[in-house]
């Protein structure tokens, strides 16, 4: 920001990490006193503090009214209105009360409010010690204004972007920002302007966390100017997507809401004009046509399957924050994965150690027992244990607990693990790690060790370029050689394209009486002992579920802010692309959009990626018709998660952030839970469409009674009020015991669903509209049949109630298998359906023979003889369904 000194707001400027200390000073208008307290106030006043902005979320009144959001709602509560004109108050309270119900129902479900922008505000460190006026001082974080000096140390969250003038021994962890998964050595030296954010080494990110060492820095922005801030604003401004089941559901209702409406419409004024009704008698049977033909039960029916599938899932590690997730994951065509932590374990491994006489595999960080006889194999060890200032020691359930840096971390375990955790050497001086040096050396007494009075070494760890240019000669079995400086170079650049990180080892001895260390004591004779080659390793699991994913027709993209080399050997590895085809993160930057859609398509990996990138991709991918599936851990995640089709965060080593931007939380950090979630995902969808295929013929052949009767200027077989209590009957029971059936055979060997495809197809049309004209022709026949012969309007409406009601009965077993034969194998494998089954018979008992429902809703009690009708019915639908089943068998 380019500031006045009275305080008037900056315009912004970007480019900071390219800024020198003397440019960014000036143009920031501060010094290495910092400015005054009187200026810090004034630049408060003016750029507003450093916190994240609040948007206040819907109230729970609003909340619940948007439940009344649905067209076919609308439909019902019209004719819920017309009812109470025309007095019909049991209908319209019935209309109401059910209406009322989903609303209910619909509200209780909702998850809460997103906490995502809340949950952001919480990384931004609540102190900040600066230099004000010359003098240090600590503020509350949301006080500072960029000019403002910070003084930095390990263990300080950084509170705003700061342009960094000092640097000792300066790491910072930025993970959570950047998915780099070690921490970044941080200088005061600018880099090339619009170098990608993993790679501007001379800032720090508001947010980040200091590993070690200490800086000074000018803040260049705070609040929503920040990093942090951009991806807050990112979240403000990405909008959720629809899950295609809502989206297929939405469609269908407003598709079947202008059917019924016009056929609705056309029917009134037939039904007035040629039909001789009265306007009283047409406009009951019209709302009756409505309230038959809505399957108001409906979205009653798909919250309770969901809600279902997201209490399996739990039981499986994966927790669904958003009811309809469940079933997106079943359509799921790629899954984006974050590599830090998601497919790795986000912990360095050494995997292997080079040395003059071979290169040795590391199986757990652990070397074959014969090895360790090795001269220089023990040299080594002692140097990675020794010049070490980690701490590691096995916990009680058997993992390593670390404390400090992960790359000493890795090679003290490894050392530990070799046997030499029990080492006796005093340490006598050191060299700590320096971003300058890039080595850390010490000076140890091994008279202990070694049973050799006055014996000392100097030992000394760091990257391989520099270790080199110190050492003069290399260990051998025999003692130690000239130095071949090429040989190593080829063993660092072969450690290099398998993805390893490199450390180099050396080390010499001293005179007895040497009580000092200093760097001029390492120039030039040092003995090189070897390289430690280690990686941040794929979880096992993770590679299994990535197989079985594949065999599932899911592809997986790994999306990271690790280094390109990296990358493509950890995709390899994990089976993730061909191991060659990486696209960075500056690729990207270059590409439109066109561009990218097709790069998208095509590769598999992509590396030194921001959270812009990481967004562009998702949205890229949908573009191409994938339904997108995004899994992270860190704050950089977030809006790509908020924007996929369903965000996957992780529960353990995930931030607040992404956990609250994500639909479904692993509870493991497995990502093998993701296939299981899959599995159940796919398995929720096909008993989804089961129970439309199972529920719609309800509404159709209630529809057809009523069409049948306006068209035959007949008496309504059935009210509209008799209509809902099939309806919701049916619903309620049968209806729900559609979401406990078991996954069908190969469910997780087929390809995903077409996205674009219908939830119902021209099969399932064909079976609603087929089971509509048998049951609800068959029940304007038992009308007819019994009021023809004598029976009052009250005894042939409940026989027509009872018949629509059993014919429902009898199908339910037809629908449990779409097309296999409904006695087939696990036919008694959903006891929910045959206990429902039991539930809804009494239901009906009750009314048919109890008074109240009698009352309230027009029936009367049946002698034996006049359930013919209705089991009857039953019988006629399950024959005539299983036969069509065989015919298209043959077809």
């Amino acid at each position: 920001m380019e500031g006045k000194k009275t305080g008037g707001k900056p315009r912004e400027i970007s480019r900071w990490e390219s800024r020198s200390i003397e440019e960014t000073k000036e143009m920031l208008h501060t010094g290495e006193g910092g400015i005054s307290t009187e200026e810090a106030g004034a630049r408060l006043a003016s750029w507003g503090e450093n916190k994240l902005p609040v948007v206040k979320p819907p109230s729970p009144v609003v909340r619940f009214l948007l439940q009344f959001k649905n067209v076919l709602i609308y439909v019902l509560l019209v004719a819920a209105v017309m009812t109470a004109f025309m007095e019909h108050w049991i209908d319209s309270w019935v209309i109401l009360g059910v209406v009322l119900i989903n609303a209910v129902v619909g509200y209780l479900q909702e998850d809460r409010a997103q906490k995502a922008l809340a949950s952001i505000r919480h990384l931004l460190s609540l102190k900040a010690t600066v230099i004000r006026g010359g003098l240090r001082k600590e503020v509350a974080a949301e006080t500072l204004v960029p000019g403002d000096l910070v003084l930095l140390k390990a263990g300080d969250k950084v509170p705003a972007d700061l342009r960094l003038m000092e640097t000792t021994n300066f790491e910072v962890e930025e993970a959570s920002l950047t998915g780099e998964s070690e921490p970044v050595l941080k200088s005061r030296e600018p880099v090339a302007p619009e170098t990608v954010l993993a790679e501007r080494f001379s800032m720090a990110f508001t947010g980040t966390t200091v590993r070690t060492g200490n800086a000074k820095g000018f803040v260049v922005a705070t609040g929503s100017g920040t990093e942090l801030g951009k991806i807050n604003t990112m979240l403000s401004e990405t909008a959720s997507v629809e899950t295609p089941l809502i989206r297929k559901i939405n469609s269908f209702g407003r598709a079947l809401s202008a059917v019924i409406v016009g056929v609705s419409g056309i029917l009134f004024l037939y039904g007035y004009f040629f039909g001789g009704f009265s306007l009283r008698q047409i406009l009951l049977a019209v709302i009756g046509l409505a309230v038959a033909a809505i399957p108001e039960g409906l979205p009653s029916i798909i919250t309770i399957t969901l809600a279902i599938g997201v209490q399996k899932m739990a039981r499986r590690n994966a927790i669904i924050r958003h009811l309809p997730s469940v079933e997106t994951l079943g359509s799921v065509t790629v899954i984006c994965s974050d590599k830090t932590g998601t497919l790795t374990r986000n912990e360095m491994t050494a995997t292997a150690i080079h040395t003059v006489a071979g290169t040795y595999r590391l199986e757990g960080e652990r070397l074959p027992a014969h090895l360790l006889e090795q001269p220089v194999i023990r040299r080594l060890l002692e140097s990675a244990y020794l010049c070490n200032d980690s701490h590691v020691e096995r916990g009680g359930d058997g993992r390593w607990e670390l404390q400090g840096d992960p790359t000493e971390g890795a090679m003290k375990r490894m050392a530990a693990i070799a046997g030499l955790d029990r080492l006796e050497s005093q340490r006598i001086a050191s060299i700590p790690f320096d971003s300058e040096f890039k080595y850390m050396a010490t000076l140890q007494d091994m008279a202990t060790l070694h049973a050799v009075e006055g014996e000392k070494h100097i030992f000394a760890n760091g990257a391989p370029e520099r270790i080199l240019q110190l050492c003069g000669w290399e260990m051998v079995h025999a003692g130690k050689e000239p130095l071949r400086e090429d040989f190593w170079k080829r063993e660092i650049h072969a450690g290099a394209v398998e993805g390893q990180r490199m450390i180099a080892c050396a080390c010499r001895k001293v005179e007895p009486g040497k009580i000092s260390l200093s760097h001029q004591d390492l120039q030039g004779d040092m003995v090189m002992l070897g390289l430690v080659g280690m990686r941040d390793q794929p979880r096992p699991e993770a590679v299994e579920a990535i197989k079985v994913a594949r065999e599932a027709g899911i592809r997986v993209k790994m999306i990271t802010g690790d280094h390109v080399v990296t990358a493509g050997v950890i995709g390899k590895d994990m089976g993730i692309g061909d191991g060659r085809r990486v696209v960075s993160g500056a690729e990207l930057e270059s590409m439109d959009d066109e561009a990218l859609k097709k790069v998208a398509e095509e590769c598999d990996i992509f590396a030194r990626t921001s959270p812009e990138h990481k967004l562009r991709l998702v949205k890229a991918l949908q573009e191409n018709g994938e339904v997108c599936a995004m899994t992270g851990d860190g704050v950089n995640d977030a809006p790509a998660l908020k924007k996929a089709d369903i965000g996957v965060a992780m529960g353990i080593k995930g931030t607040e952030v992404t956990k609250d931007a994500a639909a479904m939380v692993l509870a493991d950090d497995n990502f093998a839970s993701i296939v299981s979630a899959v599995e159940e995902g796919r398995t929720i969808y096909d008993n989804l469409r089961k129970t439309l295929l199972f529920i719609l013929p309800t509404n159709g052949a209630e529809a057809f009674v009523i069409m049948a009767a306006i068209v035959g200027g007949m008496t309504l077989p059935v009210t509209p009020v008799q209509i809902l209590w099939v309806n919701m009957v049916t619903a309620v029971t049968l209806g729900i015991a559609m979401s406990f059936e078991p996954m069908e055979p190969g469910t997780m060997h087929r390809p995903p669903r077409d996205p674009k495809a219908s939830i119902l197809g021209r099969h399932f049309a064909y079976r609603i509209l087929f089971v509509s004209l048998v049951v609800g022709g068959y029940a304007v026949f038992a009308f007819l049949e019994m009021n023809g012969n004598g029976a009052t309007l009250e005894v042939a409406r409940t026989t027509a109630v009872n018949t629509l009601v059993m014919g429902e009965l009898f199908y339910l077993y037809n629908c449990r298998k779409i097309h296999a034969h409904a006695w087939g194998k696990g036919f008694f494998g959903n006891r929910i359906a045959f206990l429902n089954s039991g539930i809804l018979l009494l239901l009906q008992l009750a009314y048919v023979y109890a008074p109240p429902m009698n009352r309230w809703f027009g029936s009367t009690p049946l002698g034996l003889g006049e359930w013919f009708h209705p089991v009857a019915c039953g019988i006629l639908i399950f024959g005539a369904v299983e036969i069509e089943k065989a015919v298209l068998a043959r077809v």
